[in-house]
């Protein structure tokens, strides 16, 4: 028999309990600042029409998909993001629900890249949107959103810096140049590759084109005053504080096809890991994917769970936030230990009264001697060991911080105040 092959697929992860602890922490920020936004939660699914992606998401996603031929000769893909996914659920029920919608989600992606440090073929990804609102209210509102949540995370300012640009910038750009739109397609890949490029590659590229290297860059130095909305963003941002957070970056376009206006991209500022998230405005994708049957305006982004959990690890402040978090949603409230077997059943049946009352509740399932009971009670840092022996009604109550003791005669009164 040929032996099984026990590894991981490479660029997906086993989730051991101290990775999945981290997994939850993230999950637990994102749903609460979200919640905290007025944001309600949805699923899609995992597995979409290939021609979803294909015809309306664009970009070199189109070259990382994980997709196949189903039973029924369809062609599938699990989904490598989430806009797409939603934009179809939208428009499939828009007239049931007030506008604005706000709405988030958190589960899997899939993409067929190479594995690389932040970035896996599976990652988890919140995503948060707003459709209805036209106005930069909503760009604004989710630019907040994406800085509070890295302030929940724990970071502060200095450790992140969300860069900020526009797309109708590079299109006007684009006329100035006297670029076809097919040319301008061609022209933010370009830019969205900009600081991974030599020189020497960039003009090359940008001389296909027709343009100078210094042409690019005489526009890229204008800043927030390349567009009003710009402008009237960088404006406004600095009305709410939160222009040390924002760095106006015209490099910014963002590598889907599909995004028409305002993008940004949110970057740590000293270990030189990938983009920790990004998102922007795309109204013209809803009236894509449906004919022009239903035209909402869009807005949104998306993070994914690999490169913050990084960056949390490298940063100490963020990183002490985070163990104690975890330790407070794991920590285990009582530990039973059992020093007269003549009791077990009387010490399992405390531990499930407590379990219904929501006290986390652990004890030894084999005999064990008393001394190895206390020892695996600190391991585990229980707040406090209840220990039964053969003094039971009796009870001896241990905070195991600071080792104070009282003794304890157990009734119904006595365990519901526990």
């Amino acid at each position: 028999m040929m032996a099984i092959d026990v590894k991981s697929l490479p660029g997906f992860r086993d989730f051991y309990p101290a990775d999945c602890q981290i997994r939850n922490y993230l999950m637990q920020q994102w749903r609460q600042v979200a919640k905290n936004y007025g944001f309600v939660e949805y699923q899609t699914p995992y597995l979409e029409s290939t021609n979803l992606y294909l015809e309306k998401t664009g970009g070199e996603l189109t070259t990382q998909l994980f997709n196949f031929q189903d039973k029924g000769n369809r062609e599938v893909t699990l989904r490598p993001e989430v806009t797409a996914s939603l934009a179809r659920m939208v428009i499939a029920q828009e007239r049931n629900y007030p506008k604005p919608i706000k709405w988030f989600e958190i589960g899997p992606c899939f993409r067929y890249e190479k594995p690389q440090k932040g970035r896996g073929r599976e990652f988890y990804q919140f995503n948060l949107d707003i459709f209805g609102i036209s106005g930069v209210s909503a760009d604004i509102e989710i630019i907040s959103l994406a800085i509070d949540m890295m302030l929940q995370f724990g970071f502060k300012q200095g450790d992140f810096i969300l860069r900020l640009s526009d797309r109708t910038a590079w299109q006007a750009f684009a006329q100035q140049q006297n670029l076809s739109d097919e040319q301008l397609d061609e022209l933010l890949p370009i830019i969205d590759k900009y600081e991974k490029l030599s020189s020497e590659k960039l003009q090359l590229e940008l001389k296909k084109l027709g343009l100078q290297l210094s042409t690019v860059n005489d526009f890229i130095a204008l800043g927030a005053q390349a567009s009003p909305n710009l402008i009237e963003l960088n404006s406004k941002l600095e009305q709410r504080g939160l222009s040390n957070y924002i760095d106006i970056d015209l490099k910014i376009v963002r590598g889907l096809a599909y995004y028409n206006s305002t993008v940004f991209e949110v970057f740590d500022c000293k270990h030189g890991l990938r983009a920790i998230a990004g998102g922007g405005r795309y109204d013209n994708l809803l009236s894509g994917l449906s004919n022009g049957k239903v035209d909402l305006p869009a807005v949104g982004f998306g993070m994914g769970d690999q490169t913050p959990a990084l960056l949390i690890d490298a940063t100490p402040h963020a990183k002490t936030k985070m163990q104690q978090a975890i330790l407070d949603s794991e920590q285990i409230d009582y530990y039973i230990v059992i020093a007269d077997e003549d009791n077990r059943v009387a010490a399992e049946n405390l531990g499930r009264q407590l379990r219904q009352q929501n006290r986390k509740v652990q004890y030894n399932l084999e005999p064990m001697n008393v001394g190895k009971q206390f020892k695996k009670a600190e391991q585990l840092q229980a707040k406090q060991a209840i220990v039964i022996g053969s003094e039971y009604p009796q009870v001896q109550l241990k905070t195991l911080a600071n080792r104070e003791e009282s003794i304890l005669s157990l009734d119904d009164a006595v365990i519901a105040s526990l």
